[in-house]
């Protein structure tokens, strides 16, 4: 099967902006998450998808596979599907699975997206699979920042908010604590099916992708990591990342 990972970023992030190249340890982020990436078993080949000549020229720095995309995207799905028909088309192949990786996710490691992909070499009714994490506090439950996300017994995902889910106000008794990673596997035609379904009320209320799924009748099949990541949303974030990164084994591998 040919696996390929995309990497959408853009330097006009809200809440951060120019997020991509800030620093880490000297290496910016963007350059983290395709380093750790190009680890994984499963992946032919990783791609950085922008629209910011910036991006693009770091990418060509670190020798990077790049794809320049339009620069009206609202959302990282369709940055990633603009970049797989251009990779198809460039390479003259059809791709059967494109994993999307966040490029907020410096803390990702190979075997997460092996983890993910794995449920659709098991399985060819799954479409579209998402990693989930455990929350480790209730101030990360509380985050707007951090998307959760409750699952049902097959680990299928019931609902995405970035409110708290479950709710911890009617019991004193631990509730599952899930937030979602953004290393998100789609089937190669189900993306595309993807962005032609038209857009949702939970979708656009909650600002979660994989609602407009669910939405739609589909299932997204989510994969628990324990692996301890956290996304850069903030400087605050980029700080925290920073110091828990100090010692980080894959780092030794690439700085």
């Amino acid at each position: 099967m040919k696996i390929i990972g995309i990497i959408p970023a853009r330097m006009a992030s809200s809440r951060f902006p120019g997020k991509p190249l800030a620093k880490i340890h000297n290496i910016p982020m963007i350059g983290h998450v395709y380093f750790r990436s190009k680890m994984s078993k499963v992946l032919s080949q990783v791609y950085i998808a922008t629209c910011d000549s910036e991006i693009k020229d770091y990418a060509r720095s670190i020798m990077a596979e790049s794809i320049m995309t339009l620069d009206t995207h609202q959302r990282a799905t369709d940055r990633t599907a603009e970049a797989l028909c251009k990779i198809e088309k460039q390479g003259d192949y059809k791709v059967d699975i494109v994993v999307m990786i966040q490029g907020d996710e410096p803390m990702l490691t190979p075997g997460m997206i092996d983890m993910a992909v794995e449920p659709m070499l098991r399985d060819k009714s799954i479409q579209v699979v998402n990693l989930m994490a455990p929350l480790e506090t209730s101030s990360e439950h509380n985050d707007p920042n951090e998307v959760k996300v409750v699952v049902d017994r097959e680990g299928f995902a019931m609902y995405f908010s970035r409110e708290p889910i479950p709710s911890k106000k009617k019991t004193d008794k631990k509730v599952p604590m899930l937030k979602q990673v953004c290393v998100i596997p789609f089937r190669r035609d189900f993306l595309l099916k993807f962005l032609e379904l038209e857009p949702t009320t939970l979708e656009i209320v909650e600002s979660v992708d994989m609602l407009k799924a669910m939405e739609h009748q589909y299932k997204v099949k989510m994969v628990l990591s324990n692996s301890i990541t956290y996304s850069v949303d903030t400087q605050t974030d980029l700080e925290k990342v920073t110091d828990m990164m100090k010692d980080d084994v894959l780092l030794k591998l690439y700085e």
